[in-house]
């Protein structure tokens, strides 16, 4: 009872946060707690500056860093939100006072089990950001054998945010069953496991040897690739808590002036962009979640450095599979197939909604062919295609969601450095390749040859059983068990063992068939 109510008051700060800023709609929208919302507005202010998702953005800054990651999570929901609403939330910053710098030290001193001034030539006590879960500071480290400086940049995790966090999600876990216990109409979109899979995101973030690991994953996939590189990690210097990681420079990506300034050539840019972007999702299936501008700078030789590794995306092979078959579905204006392809990689059912997804998908779809190719974003194309899962109850692909996300910032950079360039189009030669290596002829070849390959692998070993079989009938049959040899005897003798001979050759017949087919 203590426990519900501490509950309740706190929820009503959080709402009275949320009227103060005139971003109650989305929450009313729920329908929950209409007594309580109730409260909330009252001697609020009614009308404040912006659009709903910026209001929204700026009440969730203020209740601090659980709501910040919040907001960040939600702007991948366009399918939810609309996407204006998204679209505003994936602009909200992420940034809050820094904590003292004593308190970095303590934490890395009790993470490492050294003095700071061990580890570190030099540490810079003001941090150069600070954001909802961790702070950077700048410092230098100084090889013990060649005596070589090297300039580091250190990212501590905020004291007590593991707790704070913890404490957040236990009431979200409780707003999220309630809706669901409540409000039928909102149970398709699952709120318990969309809080559990924010959990577990924000849970990945404040490991940081989890994003220690994931810019080392990164360079080994571009480690022949020049055109992008992530910082080297110092393996001695990090932990759950500290991260420590070679510090790098280079123009913020969307900084045009500058970039122009520098002498680069912006369509090169946004070539190597374009291409990384293709690459890191279709090549390897393993992406940086958060390519926003800030993390994302051009060295002086015009390639891309990327920073902040926290959120990751992964795309199976069955899925790139399915993104490519959809493609080429749309491409052929072939919507018949585009759904087809949904219900194989089974996000629709089949059957009766086969044909009017279908039609759904050309009113999306048709509007765009005739349109300027520089006027066409395919990440809002994608964005209205999840949209469509509210009215055929199509399960949401969290990967898909993150992935559209990023699209969305890819699109928003390219437009800011050259209004009349689709960065998709830069990408078109290592699209066709992909498409002829892994859907077209050449790849049906390689795949009946793997097919192949393995079907004679397995040749020997049928041949041993056939040997085996063979020489059991020569020598007076087939040897049963006992028991095996009683139980057929007594349900019709000879005639039951030929019928059991039969199937055994039937079988082994078949499996001969497969192995070399």
């Amino acid at each position: 009872m203590l426990r519900t109510a501490r509950t309740l008051l706190r929820l009503l700060r959080i709402a009275r946060t949320l009227a103060r800023h005139d971003a109650l709609a989305a929450v009313e929208e729920l329908g929950v707690a209409p007594g309580l919302l109730w409260l909330a507005r009252l001697g609020s202010r009614r009308r404040v500056a912006g659009r709903p998702g910026e209001r929204l953005a700026r009440a969730l800054t203020e209740l601090g860093p659980s709501f910040i990651k919040l907001g960040q999570f939600l702007s991948t929901r366009a399918d939810v939100l609309g996407e204006e609403l998204a679209t505003d939330l994936s602009e909200l910053q992420d940034a809050l006072p820094p904590f003292p710098s004593a308190e970095a030290r303590a934490t890395i001193e009790a993470e490492l089990g050294v003095p700071v001034a061990t580890l570190f030539t030099q540490f810079d006590d003001t941090p150069i950001s600070a954001a909802s879960i961790a702070q950077v500071h700048f410092g230098t480290v100084t090889d013990a054998e060649t005596g070589t400086e090297t300039d580091v940049a250190i990212k501590v995790l905020r004291p007590g945010i593991e707790r704070a966090f913890a404490r957040d999600l236990e009431l979200l876990y409780w707003l999220a069953n309630l809706i669901e216990r409540t409000q039928p109409r909102l149970r398709r979109l699952k709120p318990v496991a969309a809080v559990r899979l924010f959990e577990e995101t924000v849970r990945i973030e404040m490991d940081l040897r989890m994003e220690a690991a994931a810019a080392s994953e990164l360079a080994d996939n571009f480690a022949d690739d020049e055109t992008y590189r992530t910082p080297p990690v110092d393996w001695q210097r990090t932990s759950r808590r500290v991260l420590t990681m070679g510090r790098v420079a280079g123009i913020p990506l969307d900084d045009r002036d500058a970039l122009i300034a520098a002498g680069h050539d912006l369509t090169e840019v946004l070539t190597k962009a374009a291409a990384i972007f293709f690459n890191q999702i279709f090549r390897d299936g393993f992406f940086h979640g958060d390519q926003h501008p800030g993390n994302m700078f051009v060295d002086e030789g015009g390639n891309i450095v990327a920073v902040d590794f926290g959120i990751m995306g992964r795309v199976d092979h069955k899925t790139r599979t399915y993104l490519a078959d959809m493609l080429l579905a749309v491409l052929a204006r072939d919507y018949r197939r585009l759904a087809e392809v949904h219900v194989e990689a089974g996000y629709l059912p089949g059957g009766d909604t086969l044909d009017a997804f279908a039609q759904a998908l050309r009113s999306i779809s048709e509007p765009i062919f005739d349109r300027p190719l520089q006027e066409i974003s395919f990440a809002r194309l994608l964005a209205r295609l999840l949209q469509l899962s509210e009215s055929f109850a199509m399960p949401v692909q969290p990967q898909l969601l993150l992935l559209q996300k990023n699209m969305m910032m890819a699109e928003g950079v390219s437009r800011r450095l050259d209004p009349n360039l689709n960065i998709w189009t830069l990408a078109e030669p290592l699209a066709e390749t992909w498409m002829r290596e892994n859907r077209g002829p050449e790849a049906r070849v390689r795949r009946a040859g793997r097919e192949l390959a393995a079907a004679l692998e397995r040749l020997p070993a049928l041949l041993d059983s056939v040997e085996t079989i063979a020489t059991d009938l020569a020598a007076g049959g087939l040897r049963l068990h006992p028991d095996s040899a009683q139980s057929l005897a007594g349900r019709g003798g000879r005639r039951m063992t030929y019928w059991a001979l039969g199937i055994a050759i039937a079988a082994l017949a078949v499996a001969l068939v497969v192995a070399v087919s």
